[in-house]
């Protein structure tokens, strides 16, 4: 049975969804002022895999993941630039798009807007001052009552009074406590607003995952997910304002993803270590980077750095190279889960989607790859199928191996080079010139590029 860690209870759980076999993801999406960064690319990978892994295991997923296109930062961006708004947040959806397309990541069922959610927002909101839990300020402002919500810290696990201020707290005058946070934001001159009955204004950052979240999945759905840095306070805020007005349960597991440094630091523009997706994927290959954000635990941290993208690269190589020269077929599903490998792979995933332990199932079956092309070619079409059908679980292992394992080739040099090379080694060889062809042997590998002669075959990769 699958168990999940549910951040809220602070314990893994047996996951029972509130309908059999059907599963309500909703997951707290991109704020779309600027390029997607590497960031932002764990949290989308985590849930992308989680997402993957429990349809493997025969759930049927709604998977809603938002984007906030009205906020403090796009208004001051688009100010910056000199353009509208609007026109900024659909630029940058569509880059989000592309980044997320050449990740390799599975498309939501629903990607709601937040404008398109004013009016549900508003309901709420309506619904919390009706019971004393929201009031507005002399300014305007709409805020939601921390000291009259009776549970409020209880998935952060802090006393009100310890508490800090978070991230995106805005100018305090008017509030009746420092943490009362924003509902409905009073529109100043020329800013973006919409109608109200509290006058012309912008919802507040929670408010808005409220309103889509149960828009499109209903309350209580089963899992709320993002990563570790929403948990407070958007994620205590979210249960707040969401149980406050309904009285009912808002979400019934939460799962976090942990973060992501750059060589063992906080990522900022500040100290130079910001890394945007598409940078990422200008220097390596999307799935090394799949790679090394799945193989740490969803939850714990990942550093992102050349040792470690290098060594993300190393192993998969070692599991590609298993499936090389090896045509694979659909193993039938019967037949699938009647597997050894797949009982031991199913077992890794009911741990709360434990992939380290899983991808260690694929890498001790590679090794059985190996062995059997010659100890048992019977089977070695079968094992290869197998471990192609389960990497493709965690959206790995699709690509021709013979591709994947000659690489990003270095800059300056084409296949076509390569190959006219190699065509002037194996004369040289045969005409017995061993000098000249271990010459040419040296000269691509300072170029980077490593040869392997397998009988009267000569493959190369990059290195």
């Amino acid at each position: 049975m699958l168990h999940i860690y549910d951040s809220l209870s602070r314990q893994k759980r047996p996951f029972e969804p509130i309908r059999p076999k059907k599963v309500s993801l909703y997951v707290c999406g991109i704020t779309v002022y600027d390029l997607c960064h590497v960031g932002h690319a764990r949290s989308l990978l985590v849930f992308d895999t989680i997402v993957r892994v429990l349809r493997f295991l025969d759930y049927s997923v709604t998977y809603v993941r938002n984007i906030t296109d009205i906020d403090d930062k796009i208004i001051q961006r688009a100010l910056d630039n000199k353009e509208p708004w609007r026109d900024l947040v659909d630029r940058m959806i569509d880059a989000m798009h592309a980044d997320e397309h050449a990740l390799g990541l599975l498309p939501p069922n629903h990607e709601p807007l937040a404008t398109d959610h004013i009016d549900g927002m508003l309901s709420l909101i309506q619904s919390l001052e009706k019971k004393g839990l929201a009031y507005q300020t002399e300014s305007g402002d709409v805020c939601f009552s921390v000291e009259d919500y009776a549970e409020y810290g209880a998935l952060s696990h802090r006393v009100l009074d310890e508490l800090q201020a978070g991230a995106r707290v805005v100018d305090q005058s008017g509030k009746r406590h420092p943490h009362d946070f924003v509902l409905w934001k009073h529109a100043k001159p020329d800013e973006p607003a919409w109608e109200s009955p509290y006058g012309p204004g912008r919802p507040g950052w929670h408010i808005e995952c409220s309103a889509m979240s149960t828009k499109h999945l209903g309350q209580p759905f089963d899992i709320h997910g993002g990563g570790m840095d929403l948990k407070f306070p958007h994620h205590e805020n979210e249960i707040a304002q969401s149980q406050g007005a309904c009285d009912k349960t808002y979400a019934n597991y939460w799962m976090h993803s942990g973060l992501l440094t750059i060589n063992g630091e906080k990522m900022s523009k500040s100290l130079g270590n910001f890394v945007t997706i598409r940078d990422a994927l200008a220097e390596h290959e999307a799935e090394v980077i799949r790679y090394l954000m799945l193989a740490s635990h969803y939850r714990s941290p990942v550093n992102y750095s050349t040792d470690q993208l290098d060594q993300a690269k190393a192993s998969l190589k070692r599991l590609y190279i298993a499936l090389r020269d090896v045509t694979c077929v659909e193993i039938p599903d019967e037949q699938l889960k009647a597997s050894e490998w797949y009982q031991r792979f199913v077992e890794a995933l009911f741990d709360d989607i434990n992939v380290p332990e899983a991808l260690a199932v694929l890498f001790a079956l590679a090794k059985e790859v190996n062995r059997a092309r010659d100890a048992n070619p019977d089977e070695l079409v079968t094992l290869a199928s197998l471990l192609h059908q389960l990497g493709a679980v965690l959206g790995l292992l699709q690509q021709d191996p013979a591709l994947f394992l000659k690489g990003q080739l270095p800059a300056g040099l084409d296949e076509a080079t390569i190959e006219s090379m190699l065509a002037d080694r194996r004369l040289a060889r045969e005409k017995k010139e061993w000098a000249k062809a271990d010459s040419i042997r040296d000269e691509l590998l300072e170029k980077g590029i490593e040869i392997e002669d397998r009988g009267n075959d000569t493959g190369w990769k990059v290195v």
